[in-house]
């Protein structure tokens, strides 16, 4: 499975727990990811890389795909695998079928050692597992490292000249608004080339599973979580910091009955927030007209959906806020992006 991130094709190579040094509370990367856990060889990259480029989905011409090695924890694997998972991807780099590679770890398992040998092999890209930048937060979800952790990671992999993402999990036992708005202002001074949102979700076979059943955690519900990451998104890409993924990828494994226990997952999770920034904006200026007006709505085409929200439940959000009556919602590709024109009948 191949995904697109801002303008670029992502071949994902999942390594489910390897390298990890212990089992974080949420964590099942086997379930998430839908891979087993088991060591991934070189050959398995070289077989993944070339079904992408025989996909026609990939992209031609100038490259615009990066190979992606994801879960687990790719920097405590010994050198010597990561220079095998590495080396399988770098004739592929070398004849131009993509721009380069990225890969995640944690913010405590990066040395000078294991840097260089990321960018001799052509890594483009790190994302930090931060998840918070709380040390209560971190050490009730057993991560096993500090925010300063994360700091001084990050601080050298921007010297080192990586382009730097973060990866946040709001809503893990003990983080409430404060320790969540505390964290989002770290984030902003370290000022990242990107950040994930991935809302806690409570999945069978973790220690959270276990707490949520005993009724010690809850995770948030989903219009709460919609709401608290469309106000990141909205600080962070005021700030010129893309937030490229909201909510966890879906898998076969993942969507099994009885799988996910709890929490705010929903297949359009990203979707919901997007829609939700969108109408919030638009709100205001529909609150403004006459209670009770008829209106017609007019937006380039790619942002109706937006507007409209999930089976629509955004058109009855708008009116149920405003008391107005929205009769259409008519596309208009001479506005620009973002723009809607509002018409009372």
């Amino acid at each position: 499975m191949s995904r697109k991130r801002l303008g670029r094709y992502i071949v994902p190579i999942f390594l489910p727990h390897q390298g990890c040094p212990h089992r974080c509370i949420f964590c099942e990367q086997t379930h998430i990811t839908g891979r087993p856990a088991r060591p991934v060889a070189a050959g398995q990259v070289v077989t993944v890389l070339e079904e992408a480029l025989a996909s026609r989905s990939f992209p031609r011409g100038a490259a615009q795909a990066e190979v992606a090695f994801y879960g687990g924890t790719f920097t405590r694997l010994a050198p010597n695998v990561m220079a095998e998972l590495l080396g399988a991807a770098a004739p592929f780099i070398a004849a131009g079928h993509f721009a380069g590679i990225r890969i995640s770890t944690r913010p405590d398992a990066l040395d000078a050692e294991r840097l260089d040998l990321l960018r001799r092999f052509g890594v483009k890209t790190v994302e930090l597992g931060a998840q918070s930048m709380d040390d209560g937060v971190l050490s009730t979800a057993n991560r096993g490292h500090t925010a300063t952790d994360t700091r001084r990671a990050f601080g050298l992999l921007r010297r080192c000249g990586f382009e730097v993402g973060l990866q946040l999990m709001p809503g893990l036992p003990g983080e409430d608004a404060a320790a969540f708005t505390a964290t989002i202002d770290a984030v902003l001074e370290l000022h990242p080339d990107m950040v994930r949102l991935y809302p806690a979700i409570v999945i069978e076979g973790t220690e959270m599973a276990a707490w949520h059943r005993a009724g010690r955690y809850r995770p948030p519900g989903l219009q709460e979580a919609v709401e608290l990451c469309a106000w990141a998104c909205r600080r962070l890409e005021n700030e010129g910091i893309p937030v490229i993924r909201l909510g966890l990828m879906s898998s076969p494994a993942l969507l099994e009955p009885g799988r996910i226990l709890a929490g705010p997952w929903h297949p359009a999770f990203g979707f919901l927030v997007r829609s939700f920034i969108h109408r919030a904006d638009l709100l205001g200026r529909l609150a403004a007209l006459p209670a009770g007006s008829t209106l017609e709505l007019r937006a380039p085409a790619q942002d109706i959906p937006l507007i409209r929200g999930h089976h629509n439940e955004g058109l009855d959000w708008l009116m149920q806020q405003t008391g107005s009556r929205i009769k259409a919602v008519l596309s208009d590709d001479h506005l620009p992006a973002g723009e809607v024109e509002v018409i009372i009948l």
